[in-house]
């Protein structure tokens, strides 16, 4: 039987609306789409690049709980509302993913809420012993 367990950021959206912020099933590490709030005091910054700052810190800890690390993801999405946001964060992103490569695709889309500029989810996949 494969581990199957959540992994929780303590982001009041994961308690209102009834999800996880990762999952581990088995080897594998399923990120859900994660904004630039800070969950400790859930406040975001106006800008997108801080968001971003902010999106990879939380993704970073819930992986760290999966006991994996950035340079463990296979494939990342970013959504965001404005493309125009994009390029900015790419030195962010660059720094973190620039070494694992993972597939990637940026969308377009409206998010939850109007102050969130960027929300990124990944796929990592465990290392074995």
């Amino acid at each position: 039987m494969t581990e199957r367990r959540s992994i929780l950021s303590g982001s009041t959206f994961e308690e209102r609306i009834g999800y996880a912020r990762a999952v581990v099933d088995g080897d594998w590490v399923h990120a859900s789409g994660t904004t630039g709030f800070d969950y400790a005091t859930m406040t975001i910054s106006d800008d997108a690049v801080e968001q971003a700052e902010q999106c990879l810190r939380n993704i970073e800890a819930a992986l760290a709980e999966a006991k994996c690390t950035f340079a463990d993801v296979v494939r990342v999405r970013y959504l965001l509302p404005d493309g125009g946001d994009f390029e900015p964060c790419w030195p962010v992103l660059r720094r973190t993913f620039g070494q694992a490569r993972p597939a990637a695709t940026m969308l377009m889309c409206g998010l939850a809420d109007p102050r969130m500029k960027i929300e990124i989810e990944v796929y990592a996949r465990r290392p074995t012993a």
